[in-house]
């Protein structure tokens, strides 16, 4: 009975020390991305350098877990200066005025093995609206080396850039309303 009573507490013991845990996103090994097509006939791609993020929830249950985001928009990088500066001024994001983009989640559905629904609200240019991200849960590791635990997601959607008032090119025959929206992340628990 002794033995019995050990192993339960050993195994709170674990559940809780992952329930509700707080993780920070690790800016070396994330990356936020996105594409647009441009003329019809390509793509233009480009990242986003500076970003804050947490996740906090139980890596046991995702669906009960938050994300949440903030962008700094001046960090706006298509490796080409001169398009990175007009991305900065009102036609596009309007940087000055509207320094940062957000996102908090609202909820968290599992879909398929390690497959999920992250749905919340994206802040562009003080506009928010609701949207939806394909959602892969890459795992969890104890990294020994660094005495770190990390966890791991990709996630991807595709916003009309004309609902947050990105509407440079109203037309969008040289740069399409639609982009795409891919993010690797990794996090660090925090202690």
């Amino acid at each position: 009975m002794k033995k019995i009573a050990l192993l339960f507490v050993a195994t709170l013991f674990s559940v809780a020390s992952f329930a509700q845990t707080k993780w920070n996103v690790d800016n070396y090994h994330s990356f936020l991305n996105f594409s647009v097509k441009h003329l019809g006939i390509s793509f233009v791609d480009g990242r986003f350098d500076k970003y804050t993020g947490t996740f906090e929830g139980n890596p046991e249950d995702l669906t009960k877990g938050t994300f949440k985001f903030s962008v700094d928009m001046n960090s706006v990088n298509t490796s080409i200066e001169m398009r990175d500066n007009h991305l900065k001024t009102n036609d596009f994001f309007g940087v000055e005025k509207f320094p940062t983009m957000t996102f908090e989640s609202k909820s968290i559905k599992k879909v398929g093995k390690d497959q999920y629904k992250l749905e919340g609200n994206l802040t562009i240019r003080d506009i928010t609206k609701p949207v939806t991200f394909n959602l892969t849960y890459g795992g969890l590791l104890k990294d020994d080396g660094q005495g770190n635990t990390k966890l791991g997601f990709q996630a991807s959607t595709t916003i009309n850039r004309f609902d947050f008032g990105v509407a440079y090119d109203p037309s969008g025959q040289a740069i399409a309303k639609d982009v795409k929206i891919n993010v690797n992340l990794e996090f660090n628990q925090m202690k």
